[in-house]
């Protein structure tokens, strides 16, 4: 502003300075000696015309820069209210999610209670001599166990079962820890690929080790890599990779139902090492990826992230580097879920917004 009142000044005087070239042209004129063609009204005209060009260009510059002083004003004022719609939304999703794992925990919690009082209200069996006794094997149904542990619980047999109604065939999978197995049936089921995908959460608490089987269905994500001849890569491929997501996918389904002792009895410290070797063996591989050609919809890096995310890894590795893979799988829906999970929705929180809004 003190440099736009500078050149107002400027502006303003020269009037002044038209008036003292003047009286200097007119002492000239007094002393020369042959009549110049160039008469002072020419000159005059001439500096008013400059004059005038000079202050309505002026007049122009302060318009416009007024006009920009609003534009950043209104700029700012929307971002600082999408800033705060993101806030909000955020921490609505946080409490449902804790409303979800509070009335997770309530459920688990229930049943057990349940369950032993059930077992203290069996009656004694009178023997023929009126003494009290435990009945026998016998004389007395086996029950399914259930362990004090949540995580125990929920993988008694009158739990494992719930939610997998119309392929049971999954559980029999898990059970087995047969990662081969189950990346057969998915893609041989393909077609209903929705309806499975609501069932392998349930389906994965029939494994010994869920966490270690979904590690096993990583293994051949890059070994199988092959390309067709016009470079493409092949289908059988791409549908492997979206079953290795879909898979992680579904192991943070269930830890989500899980309280957070339970979900450390699957993600052990040991799991998370063997998922850092698998994502230190791909990270290199992702080098290679061009944004253009991802065309925001990377399984490759989509995978990696899902990694992280699944395992709770993500802090061993470079934030910087994993927000530049973000946009390589910005079309995929579950990009923004992605974001909260690795602990980027801070640091991008416009990409977030257009996620969620946008795209």
């Amino acid at each position: 502003m003190d440099n736009t009142h500078s050149v107002a000044t400027l502006i303003d005087s020269t009037t002044s300075k038209i008036q003292q070239l003047q009286k200097a042209f007119a002492e000239l004129e007094s002393h020369r000696a042959v009549t110049l063609n160039l008469k002072w009204k020419e000159l005059e005209e001439h500096f008013h015309g400059l004059e005038k060009s000079l202050k309505r260009r002026f007049h122009e510059l302060e318009d416009q820069e007024k006009e920009f002083e609003n534009r950043t004003i209104k700029a700012r004022d929307l971002l600082v209210k999408k800033e705060a719609d993101i806030v909000a939304k955020e921490q609505a999703s946080l409490d449902k999610l804790q409303e979800k794992r509070d009335a997770a925990v309530f459920a688990i919690a229930s049943a057990r209670d349940k369950h032993r009082k059930v077992s203290s209200d069996d009656p004694a069996v009178v023997t023929t001599e009126g003494q009290n006794a435990q009945p026998s094997t016998e004389e007395t149904p086996q029950e399914n166990t259930i362990s004090d542990g949540d995580l125990e619980e929920m993988k008694s047999p009158e739990n494992e079962h719930e939610g997998v109604k119309s392929y049971p065939q999954l559980v029999t999978l898990c059970k087995e820890m047969d990662s081969e197995g189950l990346h057969k049936f998915i893609s041989d089921n393909r077609k209903n690929l929705a309806a499975i995908r609501e069932e392998i959460p349930f389906a994965l608490r029939a494994a010994i080790n869920p966490a270690s089987l979904v590690l096993e269905s990583l293994e051949d994500f890059y070994r199988a890599e092959s390309t067709n001849t016009d470079g493409k890569k092949d289908s059988n491929l791409l549908g492997l990779r979206r079953t290795c997501i879909m898979l992680m996918e579904c192991l943070s389904t269930l830890l989500t139902s899980l309280d957070l002792a339970s979900a450390s009895e699957v993600i052990t410290e040991e799991v998370k090492e063997q998922a850092k070797e698998i994502a230190e063996e791909w990270k290199p591989k992702l080098d290679a990826l061009d944004l253009d050609d991802s065309n925001g919809n990377s399984l490759e890096a989509h995978a990696f992230l899902q990694l992280l995310a699944t395992f709770g890894i993500a802090s061993d590795f470079d934030e910087e580097e994993l927000s530049r893979l973000v946009p390589m799988v910005s079309r995929r829906r579950q990009t923004a879920d992605l974001c909260r999970s690795l602990g980027l929705s801070e640091k991008m929180p416009g990409l977030l917004y257009e996620l969620e809004h946008v795209i």
